[in-house]
């Protein structure tokens, strides 16, 4: 499938700044009073909300988002919306009491908490629910998205915070992240659309005469589902973004995890590890949309 920046920046950032706001409810140590509890509140904020706008872009009227927060029942997109704004005033009104009174309520803490965890999940269950992409459908896809955004939300409030981490924990949860999503490569590595019976019989109706092979193609040139829905990415490409995403993401955060537990280096330096991993990331996450079949590009000649 087409991977859109706007979408690849929204699950990137937001996963982040939810990863974040997820440890600060649980209360991750912060020293340094009340600016630097706005710092970073401020980032974690930041990051969700920055995330869920470059969302509305890839929208064909922005200006209707808001509705999509009526289908609920039957969205995962409306479900996440829901989730998010629920999530980022319960975050304001913890923020404040923090900045004000010094003081971390532990029920509403837990709320926020409780609020990030859904809203990425609700996130990744908007392409782990799609039957028609058998690499996204598993299980795997929401604990990649929530291992994610423990591992480099661990590492923002870690270098924000300023406040000496365990690093081992940090090393602990990135590691364990790259592990889902490497479970995940080898799952969707071998998911094909025949595994969800889609075919190309099944694609065009014609299964009653035989097999189906394509003698045409159906347009003249391109159109929304072949922009969208049938993209091509070469296997020389795929490998060398997917090592680019592994070195910077996994590779080069916990190296610098390991040399702080080893020295006495100022814990800015997981500032250099979370954005590194972020880098990674964007990578990761082209790769999730661009190697992705969608079960509509059978009807174009695919098999």
């Amino acid at each position: 499938m087409h991977p859109a920046v706007s979408v690849i920046f929204f699950t990137v950032s937001s996963g982040a700044g939810f990863g974040l706001i997820f440890l600060l409810g649980l209360g991750f140590p912060v020293g340094g009073g009340a600016g630097r509890a706005l710092l970073i509140c401020l980032a974690g904020g930041g990051l969700a909300v920055a995330g869920l706008l470059a969302s509305t872009f890839h929208l064909g009227h922005p200006e209707r988002a808001w509705r999509a927060l009526s289908q609920w029942r039957s969205s995962w997109l409306s479900r996440e919306g829901i989730a998010a704004i629920a999530t980022l005033i319960l975050f304001a009104v913890y923020g404040l009491v923090w900045m004000v009174t010094g003081a971390r309520p532990l029920l509403l803490g837990a709320l926020v908490s409780l609020g990030a965890v859904m809203t990425v999940f609700t996130t990744s269950m908007i392409y782990a629910q799609l039957k028609t992409v058998p690499q996204w459908k598993t299980p795997l896809t929401p604990l990649v998205y929530l291992g994610f955004a423990l591992g480099s939300g661990w590492l923002l409030a870690s270098g924000f915070g300023n406040h000496a981490a365990p690093e081992p924990w940090g090393i602990a949860f990135v590691g364990l992240a790259w592990a889902i999503k490497w479970a995940w490569w080898v799952r969707a590595g071998r998911a094909r659309l025949s595994d969800a019976g889609s075919t190309p019989e099944t694609a065009t109706g014609l299964g009653f005469i035989g097999k189906v092979r394509l003698l045409e193609s159906p347009h003249t040139g391109e159109n929304y589902l072949t922009r969208e829905m049938v993209h091509r990415i070469g296997r020389k490409h795929a490998r060398t973004l997917r090592m680019l995403a592994l070195v910077l993401g996994g590779g080069v955060p916990i190296a610098i995890l390991i040399i702080m537990a080893l020295s006495d280096a100022p814990v800015l330096f997981n500032l250099v590890a979370a954005m590194s991993m972020l880098t990674g990331l964007l990578a990761e996450r082209w790769l999730f949309f661009a190697e992705a079949e969608h079960a509509v590009s059978l009807y174009y000649g695919h098999r």
